[in-house]
């Protein structure tokens, strides 16, 4: 007890240790680089659109991300759209991860998971996030792509690469494959899904 290991496994006292400060400096790409990559817009990747959403939304050049999956890690910059659901899709094979960046609101409608071929609207909600927090869905949880509420909002995104290739089977309107159903929610239902927001939220 009362002792210390420093780097070299040399034990010290704790009355005997040296005070050694880091310099806080702001993270930039140039000097993240030696331990990993920033995770921000306009810092050299790339950006291009789905083929849902038109300019609404946003898609950065995926960073190296990597697991012992078939996972990826995409950044999103999300612009304020008419808050109206066009298609809710669900997911058979991971856990959907958005976190947002930049402190801004954002919105997510959800309906449970299902056994049928499409979401209970019934059962849909329509939840306003604080930008301190992000969103970890259940496998097969129906949802809609986030919406930015105030202000464009960037977000991370965490799916599997599989995913992407699905949404690429475009037929239709809609997306179809081994990890998606992304389903044209006015076609399948004949209703427009708006979301009411209130004063305050």
């Amino acid at each position: 007890m009362g002792r210390h290991e420093d780097f070299l496994g040399q034990s010290f006292p704790l009355s005997d240790l040296r005070r050694v400060e880091l310099e806080l400096e702001p993270a930039t790409a140039e000097n993240i680089a030696p331990f990993g990559e920033l995770l921000a817009f306009g810092r050299g990747r790339p950006v291009t659109q789905t083929r849902f959403y038109d300019d609404a939304v946003e898609l950065m050049e995926k960073p190296a991300f990597m697991s012992d999956a078939d996972t990826c890690l995409s950044l999103a910059r999300v612009h304020p759209r008419p808050l109206e659901v066009t298609w809710m899709e669900r997911h058979f094979k991971h856990t959907q991860v958005f976190l947002p960046l930049n402190a801004l609101p954002w919105c997510a409608v959800l309906a449970p998971p299902t056994q049928g071929d499409l979401p209970d609207l019934a059962q849909a909600r329509a939840f306003c996030f604080a930008g301190d927090c992000g969103l970890l869905m259940h496998v097969g949880t129906w949802h809609e792509f986030p919406f930015a509420l105030d202000a464009p909002t960037d977000m991370v995104v965490v799916l599997r690469n599989e995913t992407n290739r699905n949404l690429d089977a475009v037929s239709d309107g809609e997306a179809v494959g081994e990890d998606l159903e992304k389903r044209n929610i006015a076609k399948r239902f004949g209703v427009r899904l708006a979301i009411r927001r209130s004063a305050g939220v």
